[in-house]
């Protein structure tokens, strides 16, 4: 009799989390959800952080608010969206930084798979690789052909140690055997005018930040570094087709969400999310700087960011690479 009893209690309160769960889940959100950006404003997150919250705000019924929290390289936005309630209320979109960070800083204050969960892929921006004219080169292989020819003699730039384009660079040396020098800035944009005389050799930029400068040949674009050509440089060979077969570099955009949120709750951002994606308002925003939406599910968000986690993980170990 008391085993039956105890059986009905424990049916009983299942029942009602499954209920609660639901209920939760019908009224999300209650009230404005933040989106936590970690940059300054005026970059590519911050840009395609307000796209993303004013599209998705409309999808869920509530205002989605940008803030942004910069600071040690996303770590600060990143901590505060990682110790946030996990009701789905809180929300981070973040770059690869937050998979390089791991192996790269000598301390992070959160745990990336044990505080956070992918719940979309937002966007995709391939790199694209741009050279001086100095060089007198204008493909891939004579690229790395004059590169090998002058081992030591060429300097590359990124817009800081660690970043996605430093970390392109790196992955381009291990897999070529060429050896160049970093010389990092401040931000990829700075290093053009040394680009323009010669100074540096070679970068990997984002396209928003190249389409400009090799609109007029003042820097020349040689490929890009997308599973597909991009829709900027249509012809400009990829990575892969140029002969480096699989080197895709990506500065996609994830959103993450505190460990914890309910599966039904994760279930409703996520149709949501597609319904951003689908919307041509928000693909011509996400045009303007070189990127495209994606819109994965949360799984396919989880399995990405744990390839790319240790795809830049090898690059940085092979490479010896430190913050200074």
């Amino acid at each position: 009799m008391a085993g039956k009893l105890r059986d009905s209690i424990v049916g009983a309160a299942a029942g009602l989390v499954l209920f609660a769960s639901g209920a939760f889940a019908q009224s999300y959100p209650d009230r404005p959800v933040r989106l936590m950006l970690p940059y300054n404003p005026g970059g590519v997150v911050d840009f395609v952080g307000r796209a993303l919250a004013q599209h998705l705000g409309d999808a869920l019924g509530q205002p989605v608010v940008p803030e942004n929290r910069p600071g040690a390289g996303g770590m600060v936005g990143t901590e505060v969206a990682a110790r946030a309630q996990p009701d789905g209320h809180t929300l981070l979109l973040m770059d690869p930084a937050i998979v390089i960070n791991p192996s790269l800083q000598p301390r992070v204050p959160y745990d990336l798979f044990k505080q956070l969960d992918a719940v979309s892929v937002v966007s995709s921006s391939p790199l694209v690789l741009v050279v001086t004219p100095g060089l007198n080169v204008t493909t891939f292989d004579a690229f790395v052909a004059y590169a090998k020819a002058n081992p030591g003699k060429l300097n590359f730039a990124s817009a800081g140690v660690g970043t996605t384009p430093h970390l392109a660079a790196e992955l381009l040396k291990q897999r070529t055997g060429i050896d160049a020098t970093h010389v990092p800035y401040k931000g990829i944009s700075a290093s053009y005018i040394d680009l323009m005389t010669n100074k540096i050799q070679f970068a990997f930029s984002s396209i928003a930040g190249a389409v400009g400068f090799t609109a007029d040949n003042r820097v020349l674009a040689l490929a890009t570094t997308g599973e597909q050509r991009s829709d900027v440089y249509p012809d400009k060979p990829t990575m892969s087709e140029a002969g480096l077969k699989d080197f895709t570099v990506d500065l996609w955009l994830t959103l993450f969400a505190p460990v914890g949120v309910p599966d039904d709750v994760k279930t409703k951002l996520d149709k949501a999310l597609q319904t951003v994606a689908a919307k041509p308002e928000f693909r011509a925003a996400l045009a303007n700087v070189g990127a495209a939406p994606r819109g994965t599910s949360p799984q396919a968000a989880a399995d990405f960011v744990k390839g790319e986690y240790g795809k830049w993980k090898q690059v940085i170990v092979q490479g010896n690479i430190k913050i200074e």
